[in-house]
């Protein structure tokens, strides 16, 4: 037997029994799926993040309270510190204005969760305050209204600008909201402006958000504290030594416990956490693979035993170990194959249909490894079966009953 006639038999012996068939794939059809899947929101994820921190500028810096931990050896990576470190205030941010030279803007940042309403409507956004200079260090276009001025973040007023999310919760109708009464925490506000559709991101939607002076905000919490500090340097090429300033300025009150990072360093730690986040749970769904993989090792079997009469008649009439062999791991390469590739089908559909609820991407890399991965899942598992069925001696298998 050649190899197309091996092929032609395994193809009957596969067709011969279509609902084992199908449901011996399933499993790969599962894991093949869930990998494609999970690695396009993690790179959808990882990308919207980077076009984000990006869309800030690359003279942005990222100015914390309390060491934190870049990665890169003893503490472990990402995010990991600045627990219990004295929060900055509003005085620290125009400290810095003041003292600074070579920046653009200096701008502080907090943020809470509110409850907006609008006549029947109401919805659970996210609030973010700043100060007037915010929308210079903001990704989104307004799309219509206008940006909050000193003179309101100085007084405190009870203005604000909402999300793409919020505006369209809130007036349902589509009437631009511009100018309208809202309450926010039971608390009266006019809408001044609102934004274009921007998205989802890592924190989740990123049009769910309603912006305000940071002073508006923080008489609406009770909460004083400044959660961050960007600072836009005018020459990206000053970016250390306007680092350099920043820890000089703010070493009286906090010492060396602040941590100022670059947009690069920012990508780098988002990506290192995103990235190791994709691989994880790319690992999780493989799971479902191996399961799928010793599924078609216990299918082989079975079909084996159910045609151990049949191996014997063609070790008879002349078939060589080799042709058994060949033949049963045929089947085994087929059944995963197929169900890669139908895996690798609805796992972008499924990819394409999320991604107006959440960012997705799919990647060449994971279609590639899910799809080799379980054409390797056949070969590993039906090696055995193919090893059993090839060594059946053709006396006791013409007998077997």
């Amino acid at each position: 037997m050649n190899f197309i006639e091996s092929f032609r038999v395994a193809v009957r012996a596969l067709l011969a029994n279509k609902v084992r068939s199908t449901l011996t794939m399933l499993g790969v059809i599962i894991g093949v799926s869930a990998v494609i899947l999970l690695v396009a929101i993690g790179a959808g994820v990882q990308g919207q993040v980077t076009s984000t921190i990006q869309g800030l500028g690359s003279n942005v810096l990222f100015v914390f309270p309390g060491v934190i931990n870049s990665g890169g050896g003893g503490g472990g990576g990402g995010f990991g510190g600045g627990t219990g470190a004295k929060p900055f205030s509003l005085v620290d941010q125009q400290t810095l204005q003041r003292q600074l030279g070579g920046v653009d803007a200096v701008v502080p940042l907090e943020t809470a969760q509110v409850t907006a309403k609008y006549l029947a409507h109401s919805v659970l956004s996210q609030a973010n305050g700043s100060t007037d200079q915010g929308q210079s260090v903001v990704s989104a276009t307004i799309g219509g209204g206008r940006f909050f001025n000193a003179s309101e973040d100085d007084a405190g007023a009870r203005v604000c600008l909402i999300g793409y999310t919020v505006k369209t919760q809130l007036f349902s109708n589509g009437q631009d909201p511009t100018n309208e009464p809202v309450t926010i925490n039971g608390q009266r506000f006019t809408v001044i402006g609102w934004y274009q559709k921007v998205g989802g991101s890592l924190g989740g939607d990123q049009d769910n958000v309603i912006r305000m002076p940071i002073t508006t905000l923080q008489n609406l919490t009770g909460n004083p504290n400044v959660s961050i500090i960007l600072v836009k340097v005018t020459d990206s090429s000053q970016i250390d030594f306007v680092r350099s300033q920043i820890k000089r300025i703010l070493s009286p009150s906090y010492g060396d416990q602040i941590t100022v990072f670059s947009q690069d360093q920012t990508l780098g730690i988002f990506n290192q956490l995103l990235g190791t986040l994709t691989i994880m749970l790319a690992g999780i769904a493989g799971i479902s693979l191996l399961v799928g993989g010793i599924g078609i090792m216990n299918i082989m079997l079975v079909s084996v035993s159910e045609r151990t009469r049949e191996i014997g008649i063609r070790k008879a009439v002349g078939a060589r170990t080799y042709d058994i062999l060949s033949q049963f791991v045929i089947e085994a390469v087929l059944l995963s194959v197929s169900g890669g590739i139908i895996g690798i089908m609805l796992g972008a559909l499924g990819a394409l249909s999320l991604s107006s609820v959440v960012p997705t991407q799919i990647t060449w890399w994971a279609v590639l490894v899910a799809f080799f991965f379980s054409a390797g899942v056949g070969v590993f598992f039906g090696v055995y079966p193919a090893w059993r069925a090839s060594r059946l001696d053709p006396i006791e298998a013409l007998r077997y009953e």
